[in-house]
């Protein structure tokens, strides 16, 4: 008989472990997803087109609150948790609710989901989201080009839209993010490293992206998000860890098995974080990875007119997901405007409007910062609302885009920007260029 099987996600590790070892697989018969950290993907299905002609209908896609009903409606037999950034303590609570319904509770690892590619793979992954691993995934992909190689960045999925129109996307310039209607998470990602002349791929199944891009490149970099492992086998797999979260590097899942497995870590946010932190995430490297390579960086924050936030009052925006499931407090944008002297950081949660007035209410950790929440239009125009509803001088944006490209903000607005760069050697260039020498 056919194991009957749910599988707990947030649209991207949960498609991609069906897609690799369910879809095709006869002893397993997947039910449902469960869906949580995505707004309104509860409300969509797993379309045919990429179940596959075992599910000629699609699989339902329900809300993370229905499991219980679920195991007990289809007699489920396990239930696979597949989502990431969550820590160790929410996983093992959600592993009790699983039990106390009667079905088994899975994690699934490298050999069983990780795909191997007919390049080479670097992989660029973090502990925590919001440690630094966009930045450095940038830097990544730059060196190796400016060794000579073709590169081809793939992203981490982020399938808010038709996710049968989204089984595999190319981008290599804007107007392929407008064609594809990209959410601003999704442009944070791709834009920067389009604005390098480096080749995005992205979408949905996993297997048919890396297929397209080994077609036009010497080595790929896999871009990870928020702390999940990569879909494909690494020939070098590097890892940030986060000196303002110390102590997270070992207490999230499944930030740890990234650090457990890094040949490269990356301890970024030197330059603003303790000292103390940063001895501490050390520490922690040395007691489960000891052969690890450790890299100390920083990414300096920097704006082009600093005389915009001097004396003034400042509404920051800043990166959506780093404040959100990252749960951090604070960006790039709170640390350039105390840096340069800002009169008053404004709180903008007195004039939040819709889903931004929901977010934080969500994410009560949040202070007087805006997070670049934009999953649809409508979210983009409620964010807008926002900003022009708040009374300040300025607008600072700590995100990696210049969101002016999206939104219509009417208030003057200072973009903050932010790269890594290394402290002392070996630096990423030694490490890239050694090890595809060897």
């Amino acid at each position: 008989m056919k194991s009957k099987v749910v599988i707990m996600g947030a649209a991207g590790r949960d498609f991609h472990n069906f897609n690799v070892y369910f879809r095709n697989n006869d002893s397993y018969e997947v039910v449902a997803f469960t869906a949580t950290q995505i707004p309104g993907i509860e409300t969509r299905s797993y379309p045919p087109e990429l179940a596959g002609e075992r599910y000629p209908q699609g699989i339902p896609i329900y809300p993370e609150e229905k499991l219980p009903e679920l195991i007990e409606k289809h007699g489920v037999d396990e239930v696979v948790f597949a989502y990431s950034d969550v820590p160790h303590e929410y996983v093992m609570h959600q592993a009790s609710l699983v039990m106390s319904c009667g079905a088994d509770f899975r994690l699934m690892g490298p050999s069983s989901t990780m795909l191997k590619a007919k390049v080479p793979v670097v992989s660029v992954c973090a502990v925590r989201t919001g440690s630094g691993k966009s930045q450095t995934s940038r830097k990544v992909a730059t060196l190796l080009k400016r060794m000579g190689f073709r590169v081809a960045v793939i992203r981490h999925p982020m399938p808010y839209g038709d996710l049968a129109k989204q089984a595999w996307q190319r981008f290599a310039s804007y107007e392929d993010m407008v064609k594809n209607e990209c959410t601003i998470e999704e442009r944070e990602e791709y834009e920067p490293h389009i604005a390098q002349g480096i080749l995005v791929f992205a979408g949905v199944d996993y297997e048919r992206i890396l297929r397209e891009a080994e077609k036009e490149a010497d080595i790929i970099v896999w871009d990870g998000g928020n702390n999940d492992i990569p879909f494909y086998q690494p020939d070098l797999q590097i890892v940030v860890v986060d000196p303002h979260r110390p102590g997270h590097e070992l207490a999230y899942y499944p930030g740890e098995t990234n650090l457990r497995m890094a040949d490269v870590v990356v301890i970024n946010k030197v330059g603003t974080a303790s000292r103390e932190g940063v001895e501490t995430v050390r520490k922690n490297i040395e007691a489960v990875n000891p052969d690890a390579l450790v890299i100390e960086a920083y990414s300096p924050v920097t704006v082009d007119d600093p005389d915009m936030i001097r004396g003034k009052r400042v509404l920051v925006v800043e990166d959506g997901p780093t404040l959100t499931h990252g749960n951090m407090a604070y960006g790039a944008g709170v640390i350039i405007a105390k840096k340069l002297g800002a009169a008053e950081i404004v709180d903008p949660r007195p004039y939040a409007v819709g889903s931004i007035a929901a977010t934080f209410k969500k994410y009560s950790h949040l202070g007087a910062l805006l997070p670049a929440v934009g999953y649809g239009s409508e979210q983009i125009k409620e964010l807008e609302k926002t900003i022009d509803a708040t009374p300040c001088d300025v607008v600072v944006i700590g995100t990696p885009i210049d969101l002016r490209r999206i939104l219509d903000i009417s208030k003057p607005a200072v973009r903050a920007k932010y790269d890594l760069e290394e402290l002392g050697a070996p630096t990423l260039e030694d490490v890239l260029k050694e090890h595809f020498q060897r």
